[in-house]
């Protein structure tokens, strides 16, 4: 088929394409490569300090910056799908790079020449790390990475590609339906990928603990392929890129700094195409309006009234879609703290291999799968939030959903504030009972401490990221222009790669500063002579800085909205569309 310029997609129509009958392969995809995926992440840490001799602050520091580019290239992966290459394309590409990744990552364990040896227990002798086998082991990160970023933000919307269908009446019923499984499918495979798959790693080495996962990953991409026949592949689009519109917004806008006209008549502001609204541009941040004025129709306008260049004049949706994006940055700048709350998972996974993880005598829990307790505690709160407490507090509030947006993400700030400082607590506990019984010089000693002091504030953390993460999309769902519905998707992902060079920045600055006049790190790969509770009060004390800044970008949109923002009547009997939120 010939894609034609001009038209916003084209689909390959056939009425033996779609529908349930692929769902199976879709969600198979997805489910696979979510077990391999976090699989391969929850003791990663382990890997890097074993196999190449790197520090606990090193390490996590580079485990943040994965995490950073991965998250980050979801938005760009997003965009090329929609504009570029297609969803199908674009979900076939980025399993065959996160395949590609793990491979790699598994001939890592299986060629000793591609890692450095583990470090003599008895001599404390380490080998060096040569820069080839660093290259192959960033290679696979960088493989992995770009794979993500393709498929994370593809995946669901290309299953829903296959049930739309609006002239069916049950088209929003099949819809919800294949939300609901899609997200339980994919948080069964997270469960299974913290329990199985690090299981299996810690008690049959990194050979088979790496193969596994590829194995799983090489199902995923055979799965997606073989519904390839069957699949409806929505082609990618030929209309004006929204991120491109907004860029050409704000350069238009900075072109006309000097204009003088006045910004008050209607008539002389842009539209393209016809735009419903007739209202003029709202009176917030009204330096940007001139990026929408007509100064000469003769030159700005071509005959069939299209800009002639939209580098210099702009819609009324261009600039009120870019005044909500600035609108948007404040609010989302007060969520980094609580992604770096979270990503302190690699420090806590060195606490509890030292601890007492035995729930019965005879099964011992492995330390990369406390996480477990997290997402149990994330999925439960969802639930009774849901179907316990809407029902009651909108009866006293007024809101549909129980609580505004906004509380709900001030929840969860507090919530993961709570959460560090238990930590840190537990950890000055941990700490000095190591140092009582004599293995100050022993890092993987057991101390004579239980492991599930960590539950409550995994527990905190499960709370935080649910409520603070829903209200948020809703809070960008609300706030933006329809046409900008997905941004609020993209907002949360980038956030979290924001969140995760945030915080492997923090990781490496405080390692370096407490290392200075050859004192012991706070982050020390020894825990025992280390402060990682030193680290966690830093974050609790960041965090809480973090929730008066807020409470400061609260008021600053209390004063937007009693102001002439027009954004207010666009969020009106609009109901947050949840396929929008992170799948993580």
């Amino acid at each position: 088929m010939v894609l034609k310029m001009g038209t916003e997609s084209q689909v390959e129509v056939s009425t033996r394409k779609g529908g349930l009958r692929t769902m199976p392969f879709i969600i198979l995809n997805e489910s696979f490569e979510r077990v391999a995926s976090f699989g391969l992440q929850m003791n990663m840490i382990i890997y890097l300090m074993t196999y190449y001799n790197m520090s606990a602050a090193t390490g996590t520091s580079i485990l943040g910056l994965w995490g950073a580019l991965s998250n980050g290239l979801a938005l760009f992966g997003a965009i090329t799908a929609d504009f570029y290459l297609g969803r199908y394309r674009a979900v076939a590409y980025g399993s065959i790079s996160t395949l590609i990744g793990m491979i790699i990552l598994w001939l890592t364990a299986m060629i000793p020449q591609l890692k450095s040896s583990p470090c003599s227990q008895i001599q404390h002798v380490c080998n060096g790390v040569t820069a080839l086998q660093l290259a192959v082991l960033f290679s696979s990160f960088v493989f992995m990475s770009i794979g993500a970023g393709f498929v994370i933000p593809c995946s669901i919307i290309f299953g829903a590609d296959q049930l739309e269908n609006k002239k069916n009446p049950e088209n929003e019923r099949i819809l919800e339906s294949y939300f609901n499984w899609y997200y339980a499918s994919s948080g069964i495979s997270l469960i299974l990928a913290v329990t199985v798959i690090v299981y299996i790693q810690d008690n049959y080495g990194w050979k088979v603990g790496f193969g596994v996962p590829a194995i799983l990953m090489f199902l995923s991409v055979l799965m997606f392929q073989i519904g390839s026949p069957l699949y409806i592949k929505v082609k990618a689009k030929t209309t004006e890129n929204l991120v491109i519109g907004l860029f050409q917004a704000a350069v238009a806008a900075f072109r006309k700094r000097n204009t003088r006209r006045p910004l008050s008549d209607c008539d002389e502001f842009y539209r393209w195409p016809l735009e419903s609204d007739v209202l003029p541009p709202s009176k917030d941040f009204s330096c940007l309006n001139r990026a929408c004025i007509i100064e000469d129709p003769q030159r700005d306008l071509n005959p069939d009234g299209s800009a002639s260049n939209p580098w210099n004049l702009c819609s009324v949706e261009q600039v009120e879609s870019l005044k909500a994006l600035i609108k948007a940055v404040p609010m989302w700048s007060t969520c980094f703290m609580i992604f770096v709350d979270i990503n302190v998972f690699s420090f806590s996974l060195l606490q509890t291999k030292t601890m007492d993880r035995h729930i019965f005598p005879h099964f011992e829990v492995p330390a990369a799968s406390f996480s477990v307790f997290m997402i149990a505690a994330l999925t439960i709160w969802i639930a009774f939030y849901d179907r316990v407490l809407v029902p009651l507090l909108s009866k006293y509030t007024g809101q549909q959903r129980g609580l505004s947006p906004v509380t709900r993400m001030g929840i969860g700030l507090i919530s993961s504030g709570m959460s560090i400082a238990l930590s840190a607590i537990t950890e000055s506990i941990r700490r000095q009972r190591a140092i009582e019984e004599g293995h100050e010089d022993d890092p993987n000693a057991l101390v004579n401490m239980s492991a599930m002091w960590f539950v409550p504030q995994y527990a905190l953390l499960g709370v935080a990221e649910a409520t603070h993460a829903v209200g948020q999309v809703e809070f960008f769902y609300a706030l933006f222009p329809k046409s900008m519905s997905s941004i609020a998707s993209s907002m949360y992902t980038v956030g979290t790669a924001v969140s995760s060079l945030i915080g492997s920045i923090l990781v490496s600055g405080v390692d370096w500063l407490s290392s200075t006049g050859g004192k012991t790190s706070w982050l020390s790969s020894n825990i025992n002579r280390g402060h990682i509770d030193y680290y966690f009060w830093l974050l609790s004390f960041l965090s809480f800085i973090n929730f008066l800044y807020f409470l400061v970008v609260c008021r600053f949109y209390e004063s937007l909205n009693d102001g002439s923002s027009r954004l207010s009547h666009v969020a009106e009997d609009k109901e947050c569309d949840y396929r929008l939120l992170h799948e993580s």
